[in-house]
């Protein structure tokens, strides 16, 4: 059994990533400092509520539990609030990022699965993207996933340390069982606002009818959640065996429009769901879709709910049975 530090654990993709790693006899550490992840969701793990910025929770816990490789989720990650404050994501995705890495080198720690975005890619050349497709983002966001990427490329080249970096297009859906959801205050994901309309009332904001596809609305390549968690161990395993650093794209390699999305929820839903046009928001690409070959290829990555349908469906069940999400919101 090893010991894990999972930085973020207790968020939307982390916790799901901790009930991987318990279910797979690993014993996670979940570091988080609970500013959009919930308690509640890090299960039975080993919990310590800190921040990456406090370098001396972080050591303390480094020392405590006898870190053997680390998977880091926590990161600011709103592509509109980067554009309004472009320093406060440099500040914690980066400077915070950095503080990690050479705590984890102190400690000895030479493992990282790193938590990237399709956004690296920015304004896609070639769609459905490839690994190797240029990397020139369009927000502050994508830029600081970017820089981290960079920092890990260049310490394992200096053989400091080995390194997967997984570049997630759209994580939507929920632990099938029930017992983990997404739930953020503020909620920026089309499938969860969708599906709160769905449940409450209330009419979607469509930013942006005018982008050149063929509805007029963004495409977005949709993975579930769980599937996502699953990478992560596979990703894991590979740096275990010695492995070479790595960087793999994780979708579905089908794209669905805003629009199709909002038809889906109400198809599953069997309820009205309003929407009204807005403007576009700066930083936001036309398409985003991804190729997922080269993970399927080399890790034996076999996604488990690739419908759209089933992927709402998840989600659905979860947003029914916790129409306040966790219950720990003040």
């Amino acid at each position: 059994m090893t010991n894990i530090l999972v930085t973020g654990g207790a968020g939307y993709i982390g916790s799901h990533v901790v009930k991987e790693l318990l279910h797979q006899g690993s014993r996670p550490i979940v570091y988080d400092n609970l500013q959009t992840g919930h308690r509640g969701a890090a299960g039975s793990a080993q919990f310590v509520q800190g921040d990456l910025a406090d370098s001396r929770r972080l050591r303390e816990t480094f020392a405590t539990h006898s870190i053997d490789s680390v998977i880091h989720f926590a990161a600011d990650s709103l592509v509109g609030e980067s554009m309004k404050n472009p320093l406060k994501y440099f500040s914690n995705n980066v400077k915070d990022g950095l503080q990690l890495v050479e705590i984890m080198l102190e400690f000895c720690v030479r493992k990282m699965v790193f938590s990237s975005s399709a956004a690296v890619y920015g304004e896609p050349k070639e769609i459905p993207i490839p690994e190797d497709h240029p990397c020139a983002p369009i927000n502050p966001y994508g830029e600081t996933k970017w820089i981290f990427e960079k920092v890990l490329e260049g310490l394992s080249s200096a053989r400091e340390l080995g390194y997967v970096s997984l570049r997630y297009f759209n994580a939507a859906g929920a632990d099938p069982k029930g017992e983990l959801g997404e739930d953020h205050s503020l909620e920026t994901h089309l499938i969860p606002i969708a599906l709160t309309a769905a449940l409450k009332g209330g009419s979607i904001p469509i930013y942006g009818s005018d982008y050149d596809t063929p509805d007029g609305t963004c495409i977005r390549d949709y993975v579930h959640v769980t599937d996502l968690a699953q990478a992560h161990i596979l990703a894991l395993e590979r740096l275990a065996k010695g492995g070479d650093s790595a960087v793999y794209n994780l979708g579905n390699g089908n794209g669905y429009s805003v629009k199709e999305v909002i038809d889906t929820v109400k198809k599953v839903t069997g309820r009205r769901v309003a929407s009204t046009e807005a403007p576009r928001r700066p930083g936001d690409p036309a398409r985003l879709v991804a190729s997922s070959g080269k993970i399927v290829r080399e890790l034996n990555w076999k996604p488990q709910y690739p419908e759209l349908e089933t992927i709402v469906e998840t989600a659905w069940q979860w947003h029914r049975n916790h129409p306040e999400g966790y219950g720990d919101r003040i």
